[in-house]
């Protein structure tokens, strides 16, 4: 089964913790497939990537591009096989898959300040504990991510 991380946003926005984890998982090597709800939330990630401080290179681009299988982080709004064979899968604003067991590990980030996001987040964990996924979740505290279960 994969492993699946909830990252609970409580200290920062998506777009500024969003880079230090894509970071972590270009430094081991992986590749990643992000996966956001709407196109224009895409548009938007796509932007910020390119100017975050740190990691200060992210080479990434947006999903259906002829040149997919060549990055390292692909940007999409569909659940579908990323051409660039990523293994890492960061599920954002509330976007869902059915494809979690194709994927080492998958990280679903939301935020803390949002009742419904919260809420919503709460019934992907339980369906995928139910599916037998390895579960953990993580919250931002004072000196970056405490692990809370």
């Amino acid at each position: 089964m994969t492993d699946i991380g909830f990252y609970h946003l409580t200290r920062t926005r998506l777009d500024q913790a969003l880079p230090k984890l894509l970071g972590r998982v270009l430094g081991s090597g992986g590749r990643a497939y992000l996966l956001c709800g709407e196109a224009e939330r895409a548009k938007a990630l796509d932007a910020a990537l390119w100017v975050a401080p740190d990691p200060d290179w992210l080479p990434h681009g947006l999903a259906g591009g002829e040149n997919d299988a060549l990055q390292p982080i692909l940007i999409g709004t569909a659940d579908v096989a990323p051409g660039n064979d990523a293994r890492f899968l960061f599920l954002v604003d509330g976007a869902v898959s059915a494809r979690l067991a194709e994927y080492d590990r998958v990280l679903d980030l939301f935020d803390g300040a949002d009742e419904a996001a919260v809420a919503a987040a709460r019934g992907r964990w339980s369906a995928a504990k139910a599916a037998g996924h390895r579960m953990a979740y993580w919250q931002q505290g004072g000196s970056g991510w405490e692990k809370r279960a």
